[in-house]
């Protein structure tokens, strides 16, 4: 017994220091509750009423930790149906749901709470309810990764709060609908906050309203946004701010900052238009135009809140300062500015529907850091960047995680994606044309929520090529196809291993130091050259692994 005891002790002390929860254990088996269900899934009681407008009206009390408010939800019907799912976690409460002054019944099934709605919904109706709440949020412990508000204070003693909530889903504060595949059409954000202290959340300001001890600052956003995306920041805040001339017309471009940090960050945050030249470039017309470009310093990291895109990186190059491809390029550029809004096009205009697909809006926006580097220091920076990022894939389980569940997939959906991009660019050859699709990607799924199978049916369509092995090996695998070849004298033979069936990528190797294209598969095959082959190298711009035998 005392050995058994020993055991879990042990097992207990190595989850603590990975940071392991049980529940993670548990899911890694596919063993997902009902919660998961309703929370990551498209239920009936979603599926028949389209958002079309939020209000949140929050009340902040920093020094109780405490919010209150009022959601007013307003929503298309699609079909006749009247049990409405809305979702909010605990500890938040909801205090009373309202429809046209008539309160309703809610039936609580742990953080999912099904209304019914006595009236009738006429399909082509637009009704709207009103949700009250309350409660002390989630305190996010190492924001932005899990998760609620961070309640902080500046160096001078001020209040300084944000929201993060990413993954766990913004039902962790405020009640909403809470999938990413039905976006809000617009909002307006209303936040209460201390006399001293300002409120900067998504859009555009419309207006402050002055109380005695409270100012309440009202944003309006007049494009589509994720639940997540939707954000509040509060602070001693200053606001300086520019208006860039962009592929879309005047693009405002504002500042907030703690008060202290304004003259840093004046200068330092001059990278910001460079990198909307250089996005606009590979992606196309920044979507928020309407809504205007806002950076929004913050107690945490960093965060691609929608048109309030949060930063907390100190003011250094690099992450952290630190360059994540150990090649020097990671320091040429403030990872977070240029990260963070670089989700601007892929994961607030563009939104995979089910977060099992988040490697499109993580792929793609790694890959974009390259980009950036790319389009100031040329194509050989960003190889080597992404070439450099290759040492922390881990390939411990597939890019694509599980779908309905609220279940992401492997964090290789960034390093691993973004060489899986950089591979299929070579396979296209043509730089341009490459350009052309990531601008065609933003253009054809502008402000929409997607799927995979979309994304790999458009990819497909522009380059000519079928896809469906390469996204299938790279997405859905964790194996890294490998090369196998044998040299004898003027005689390469060469094959594929650790593929799936029917994956036959070619790839560019150097052979006597010219280039040749290569077409590999699972059986051997053999090229006969004139001379003796005395150098052999596979282009490091493919993700895969090579073996001489």
């Amino acid at each position: 017994m005392k050995h058994k005891i020993k055991i879990i002790a042990v097992i207990a002390l190595l989850l603590n220091i990975y940071n392991i929860k049980a529940q993670d254990l548990l899911n890694e088996k596919n063993e997902f509750t009902r919660q998961d269900t309703l929370r990551g899934s498209i239920t009936p009681e979603r599926a028949w009423w389209d958002l079309t407008y939020y209000h949140l009206d929050v009340k902040v009390e920093p020094d109780k930790k405490f919010i209150s408010g009022k959601n007013t939800v307003q929503y298309k019907v699609l079909e006749n149906k009247n049990l409405m799912q809305i979702d909010l976690q605990s500890p938040m409460k909801i205090t009373k749901i309202l429809q046209n002054g008539k309160e309703l019944q809610v039936k609580d099934e742990g953080n999912a709470h099904f209304i019914m709605l006595p009236e009738k919904q006429n399909v082509g109706d637009v009704n709207s309810i009103d949700i009250y709440f309350e409660g002390n949020p989630k305190e996010a412990v190492k924001a932005p990764w899990d998760g609620g508000w961070s309640w902080k204070k500046d160096d001078n003693g001020n209040h300084f709060i944000a929201t993060s909530n990413q993954g766990l889903g913004a039902s962790v504060w405020w009640p909403c609908k809470d999938h990413m595949y039905d976006e809000v059409d617009s909002m307006l954000i209303s936040v209460n906050v201390p006399k001293d202290l300002m409120d900067v959340s998504n859009g555009r300001l419309r207006s402050i309203i002055r109380d005695n001890d409270t100012k309440t600052y009202n944003w309006i956003v007049k494009s589509p946004i994720n639940n997540y995306g939707v954000n509040i920041n509060i602070g001693d805040y200053v606001n300086f701010s520019e208006v860039y001339d962009g592929v879309g017309g005047n693009l405002d471009m504002d500042y907030y900052v703690l008060r202290d940090n304004l003259e840093k960050a004046k200068e330092h945050f001059k990278e910001a238009p460079k990198m909307m030249k250089a996005f606009e470039h590979w992606f196309g017309q920044y979507p928020f135009y309407i809504d205007s470009y806002k950076l929004v310093e913050v107690p945490y990291l960093g965060m691609e809140h929608q048109s309030s895109v949060t930063y907390g990186n100190q003011y250094v190059k690099g992450y952290w300062g630190n360059d994540l491809s150990g090649t020097g390029w990671g320091l040429m550029f403030d990872y977070i500015i240029i990260h963070e809004s670089g989700h601007e096009w892929f994961a607030n205009s563009i939104t995979a529907k089910d977060v099992a697909d988040l490697w499109i809006q993580e792929s793609f926006t790694a890959y974009s850091e390259s980009l950036f580097l790319e389009y100031y220091y040329g194509k050989q920076a960003a190889s080597e960047y992404i070439i450099g990022k290759r040492k922390r894939i881990q390939n411990d389980k597939p890019i694509i995680g599980i779908y309905n569940v609220n279940k992401e997939g492997s964090s290789d959906m960034y390093d691993k994606g973004e060489n899986m991009l950089h591979t299929l660019r070579q396979l296209i050859e043509d730089d341009e044309k490459w350009r052309q699709i990531l601008r065609g990607l933003n253009k054809t799924f502008y402000h929409q929520t997607v799927t995979t199978k979309q994304i790999e049916d458009y990819i497909s369509q522009q380059t000519g090529y079928d896809l469906t092995e390469f996204f299938n090996q790279y997405l859905r695998t964790t194996k890294v196809p490998t090369l196998e070849f044998k040299i004898e004298d003027k005689e390469l033979k060469y094959r594929w291993t650790n593929i799936i069936d029917k994956f036959d990528m070619p790839v560019i190797a150097k052979i006597n130091g010219k280039a040749e294209w290569l077409y590999p598969k699972a059986d051997w095959k053999t090229m006969s050259l004139e001379n003796n082959i005395s150098t052999f190298e596979v282009d490091p711009n493919f993700y895969i692994q090579t073996r001489k035998l």
